[in-house]
């Protein structure tokens, strides 16, 4: 017999987060690791009417398919296959109607070692298809969720044992709950009382011990992250207007990307560009991602987790930026459903706690103070 907690997991994403349509092509991208969760996802595509399609590639780039070929691919490819673009990738991104991403690593240090400009080259080659992705997602063509499948590694890199690690993804999607789709209704509704508020509005100030920084939201959308495309979701989200950031932040927590930790990171912005940054851990790699391209120095999201089921972090970010009481800033490529029009290779979150007396004053009256929101 399945997990009980599997099973809702499926149903949730299948019927819930991507609302599977009858002929409906369904990408569904995971690792051998995740198969008891892939089985009864396309157990539900299936009961749905759709079509169901395994595509075993990792996580950030298609490589070789499946864990493990990734970092051959990188140690092994000349430059011409670095920027070759996989055909089913492409696919995948412009044809289909929906994807289905299940994180399931054996390793999550698989990259750690290998040359960040490889790495830079493989995905200036996909920057075209990732636009394509991102203005899909923005219009509704292309239906999306990621979720997680707990492994080994991911509870490791937790703190936690596997099965305490399973409570606690379970336990973050609702899986565990007699109705999990309600929970994310009722989730839907309390944010959309704030994004209401918000939108319209035209300046974010976010002050306290980590942050003086000061932002332009004008014309821009908030978006109400209620599971729809992240499972588990709960945060607030826009993309600032690309030259208005001014000021400074310090990121509270590890900025973790492609296996490595990049610890202290503070970030200084005038006219909405990263004119000085540092970090405590790590900062070679923090500055080749800056250096990436020209939108890799803009913020393309600003975004307040709402969800205090999650409440410590555990180095996924699916997961960590949405721990209640927390911001995060996305350096790169920004989201056009909130009007952003920043483009980059990358899409980098990292997250400030706020718990500690920060606040965020909007239009010039306090909207958020320490962790908690005051209207």
């Amino acid at each position: 017999m399945p997990d009980s907690r599997v099973v809702k997991l499926a149903q949730t994403l299948v019927n819930y987060s991507v609302d599977v349509q009858e002929k409906d092509l369904v990408g569904i991208i995971a690792q051998p690791l995740a198969t008891p969760l892939v089985q009864e996802v396309v157990r539900a595509v299936l009961q749905r009417g759709g079509y169901p399609y395994l595509l075993p590639y990792s996580k950030p780039l298609p490589t070789l398919g499946y864990e493990g070929l990734d970092q051959i691919f990188f140690e092994e490819a000349n430059d011409d296959q670095l920027q070759h673009q996989d055909h089913y990738w492409k696919i995948l991104n412009e044809d289909f109607d929906v994807r289905i991403f299940i994180q399931s690593q054996f390793n999550t240090r698989g990259l750690s070692n290998i040359d960040p400009q490889r790495i830079k080259i493989r995905q200036q080659a996909y920057k075209d298809i990732s636009a394509t992705y991102f203005e899909r997602m923005s219009t509704g063509s292309l239906r999306r969720v990621s979720t997680l499948f707990p492994t080994q590694a991911y509870a490791d890199d937790a703190g936690m044992s596997l099965e305490e690690f399973e409570d606690y993804v379970y336990g973050a999607t609702f899986s565990d709950s007699e109705d999990p789709v309600g929970e994310w209704k009722r989730i839907q509704s309390e944010q959309q009382y704030l994004v209401e508020w918000l939108n319209g509005k035209k300046e974010v100030q976010v002050k306290g011990p980590n942050a003086d920084l000061t932002l332009s939201i004008e014309g821009r959308v908030f978006i109400n992250s209620d599971g729809k495309q992240n499972m588990p979701s709960g945060e607030i989200f826009t993309g600032p207007v690309e030259d208005s950031a001014k000021g400074w932040i310090r990121f509270t927590h590890p900025a973790v990307l492609l296996g490595r930790e990049v610890t202290g990171v503070e970030l200084h912005f005038e006219n909405g560009r990263v004119i000085k940054a540092s970090a405590a851990q790590n900062e070679d790699f923090l500055m080749s991602r800056l250096d990436m391209d020209k939108g890799a120095r803009y913020l393309g999201e600003f975004a307040i987790g709402t969800n205090y089921k999650i409440n410590r972090f555990i180095k996924k970010i699916l997961f960590d930026e949405k721990i209640g009481g927390t911001i995060h800033l996305a350096l790169g490529k920004g989201y056009p459903i909130t009007g952003s029009v920043n483009n980059s290779a990358i899409h980098w979150d990292m997250i400030c706690d706020m718990r500690d007396g920060g606040q965020i004053i909007v239009d010039g009256e306090l909207f958020y103070e320490s962790g908690e929101f005051k209207i």
